[in-house]
């Protein structure tokens, strides 16, 4: 962990000084993205030193053929890999014919780069003295565009301090990229064609498999002292590459700037014979907007997302950076327009993990968008997963399951199973009952009931069918019992009654079963269609009620809790705080074999249960919980410390949740699990926007009534957020003296406040 890496800014992610250890790290933090593509901030001119070079377009993907050992029967074919995109950024940069490259020069001074997340811009500078002793200022601005999400734009300017000199900046496409994590070191991509025509320039290529076809283009003029060069560029079209040569004799002090536009059409989204026109008439719009009008645009579309999404911190700033960079990474990935795409765990961010989407999206994601977007975003999510279902029964099939039984993929990019571990493929299977608990969530959160009969009622069907048929019966316990799984804590594989997976799946089976008679009531149509389609009858359903009306739990007679699993107090109970520091982290000083003997959680598990059912649990029992076993869990999955902040605060243990919050919330920017070199971790960053609104506002839906019980760390002043709830937006204020309640709109709204209630009228202040 590196505390002084990052400076402290509330708006802005600053680095101050060349390191070049830190350049992979700083690529991923300082990444841009606008909901249709991304990159990691790598440098535009060339480098020499170690850099992972990365460009991504939403929902191209490639299946790359599973490497495994041996084979095993329903094990998926491919692992789907996000792909690295041709590079579109890329500036070489000759200073009297001798290459700008930082990892060889003499001296750089001055470095700076700033990612300012209000606006949504990326700036690097410095002065560098080259190997030939000419010494340069650079200063780079970036941005991808969201209003016309398919652009990029970059304005580069250079000057020579100490002489005149022969300047050449070559703009150039790159489509021979390979992802860094290939199996099998595979071609992904096929380039067909590659063309110049004036200042601008074309790959076409498509995507080995899969077949997307993208159109990579970009643009770009040149100025001297801000007037613009008349001077045709040479050109150079190689196997994978066109590059577009500025040759610029300049004056010591004087300015050349290279303004280039540049990014992808994919077929998802045109007819594929018509990319090359339209990136053409993308092209046309944003030079005749320019780069000082697109920025303008950006930072206004930026002031709207932020005006709904902030969260304010007074008095604690690396606190207030640390929520706004969450914030501003989640709106970079996926902003709810298009509900084919998902999001994905390291976003545009880096290539690990694969696929768009885990159950990250429903589990902690979905409150996120949920709240600070319109509730169409929300529904599309929800969409995603039902466009989905004829794949997840066809998955539930391979594994030897009928009737229309679902199984949702652990990873997946278009609805099929992807992840190809054993533990994780066919036995982390809870995933299932985080889809069904984000159908509940969103009817509870937002009123809107049209969703079941519409489409999640075959959702939750197809669920309920899995957990039906994939429970045993015991003889022994004479209850229902859950065989060889793994739950949210991957530190334990193949277990018998894990028993937040046994929890989800009792509950997912109520929650159909109740589903069904209110669909059956109040959409009587809807039902006749729904039970034709699925041949659903009662003596099933009876089946249903049975296994979820005598299921087994395991407990714990002397602790007072449930039990992660039925061998859980078999192993050695040595707490964390016990552990010798030098063998942290665990999963990367020891073996797997003596992780899975550990009793160490890797994150949240028994009090993910208690977190999404915790009305059904006393304080009490939350607290005895909670003290069982946070002290055993090593909080090594980015998604732990948002659940325990949580937790923590409802408890009243302030000062425990403001260390998961900070944790949480900068656990890219101090890169706690050294690892930010490899891209962020997206998914959680929602989870730290549920330990400020959900742990310190104590915000809930309790009897269809919005509820808070706001609490606010010692360290700081107030906080402040926003909540779009049944389209009215409240606004709340929290400090020590108080909490304040606003609402916009023109319709009252009763909520409860620390158990009271409290009527909030448009245009009045109430202060609890």
């Amino acid at each position: 962990m590196n505390q002084d890496y990052i400076k402290a800014d509330s708006w802005s992610i600053i680095e101050e000084g060349f390191d070049k250890e830190q350049v992979k790290s700083s690529e991923s933090l300082f990444s841009l993205g606008n909901g249709a593509m991304g990159q990691r901030a790598n440098f535009e001119e060339k480098y020499s030193g170690e850099t992972f070079q990365g460009s991504y377009i939403a929902g191209v993907y490639y299946p790359d053929k599973t490497r495994v050992g041996w084979w095993k029967n329903g094990y998926p074919e491919y692992f789907a890999k996000v792909l690295n995109a041709p590079n579109w950024i890329g500036i070489d940069i000759l200073v009297n014919n001798h290459p700008l490259d930082l990892n060889t020069c003499k001296r750089v001074d001055n470095f700076r780069r700033e990612l300012n997340m209000k606006e949504g811009w990326y700036k690097r500078s410095f002065v560098a003295t080259m190997p030939n002793d000419l010494k340069v200022a650079v200063e780079v601005i970036r941005f991808l565009s969201l209003d016309l999400d398919e652009t990029g734009a970059i304005q580069y300017n250079l000057q020579v301090l100490n002489s005149d000199a022969e300047i050449t900046m070559t703009p150039y496409l790159d489509g021979g990229i390979k992802n860094m994590d290939s199996n099998w070191d595979d071609k992904f991509w096929n380039i067909t064609q590659i063309s110049s025509k004036a200042n601008r320039g074309y790959v076409e290529s498509h995507t080995m498999k899969t077949n997307f076809s993208v159109c990579t283009f970009m643009q770009a003029e040149v100025y001297v002292d801000d007037e613009k060069s008349d001077i045709a560029p040479s050109v150079v079209e190689a196997e994978t590459t066109v590059r577009h040569s500025y040759n610029s004799k300049v004056e010591k002090n004087q300015t050349v700037t290279l303004i280039k536009f540049g990014g992808y059409v994919v077929d998802r989204n045109h007819p594929k014979d018509t990319l090359k026109k339209v990136a053409g008439d993308i092209l046309d719009k944003a030079t005749q907007i320019g780069f000082d009008g697109l920025l303008e645009k950006q930072k206004e579309a930026w002031a709207h997302i932020w005006e709904m999404s902030d969260i304010t911190i007074q008095g604690d700033v690396k606190a207030q950076q640390g929520i706004r960079f969450n914030i501003f990474h989640l709106n970079q990935t996926y902003l709810g327009t298009d509900s084919r795409l998902n999001i994905g765990p390291k976003g545009f961010t880096g290539e690990k993990y694969g696929g768009s989407t885990y159950w990250d999206t429903e589990a902690y994601c979905l409150p996120f968008y949920m709240a600070t977007k319109d509730q169409q975003v929300a529904w599309n999510l929800l969409k995603y997963r039902y466009n989905h279902l004829e794949k997840a029964i066809e998955n539930a099939e391979k594994l030897g399951f009928s009737n229309g039984a679902a199984l949702y993929p652990m990873v997946t990019m278009n609805g099929e199973e992807c992840h190809n571990e054993w533990e994780i493929t066919f036995e982390e299977i809870h995933r299932n009952g985080a889809i069904a608990f984000a159908i509940f969530n969103y009817g509870r959160f937002t009123g809107d009931d049209s969703y079941i009969p519409q489409m999640g009622l075959e959702v939750l069907i197809g669920i309920a069918r899995f957990w039906h048929q994939r429970v045993n019966f015991s003889e022994e316990k004479q209850k229902y019992v859950m065989l060889g799984v793994t739950g949210p804590n991957e530190y334990e594989n193949n277990v018998n009654n894990n028993w937040y997976t046994n929890c989800l799946a009792k509950w997912c089976i109520d929650y159909t079963l109740a589903q069904i008679k209110k669909v059956s009531k109040d959409y009587p149509n809807d039902h006749k269609r729904i039970m034709d389609k699925v041949k659903l009858g009662q003596a099933e359903l009876d089946g249903w009620a049975k296994v979820a009306g005598n299921m087994y739990f395991p407990y714990s007679e002397k602790h007072k809790v449930f039990l992660q699993q039925d061998g859980f107090l078999d192993k050695e109970m040595i707490k964390v705080q016990d552990l010798d520091k030098s063998q942290r982290p665990i999963n990367q000083k020891w073996s797997w074999d003596r992780i899975l003997r550990s009793p160490y959680i890797k994150q949240a598990d028994v009090l993910q249960g208690f977190y999404f059912f915790e009305d059904q649990f006393s304080q009490e029992e939350l607290e005895r919980h909670f003290d069982f076993y946070e002290p055993f869990t090593v909080h090594e999955s980015s998604l732990s410390p948002c659940v325990h902040s949580i937790q923590a605060a409802k408890l009243g243990r302030m000062e425990q949740a403001y260390t998961f919050y900070l944790r949480t919330s900068r656990l890219d920017l101090d890169d706690y699990n050294k690892e930010v070199e490899e891209g962020l971790h997206i998914t959680s960053m929602a989870g730290t926007w549920m330990s400020i609104v959900e742990g310190f506002g104590g915000m809930r839906v309790v009897s269809d009534t919005l509820s808070f019980e706001p609490q606010i760390p010692e360290q700081w002043d107030s906080f402040s957020f926003k909540i779009n709830f049944r389209n009215q937006i409240i606004t709340i204020k929290a400090s020590a003296k108080g909490t304040s309640f606003e609402i916009s709109g023109d319709k009252a709204l009763d909520i409860q406040v620390q158990g009271k209630t409290v009527e909030l009228v448009p245009g009045k202040v109430v202060t609890v």
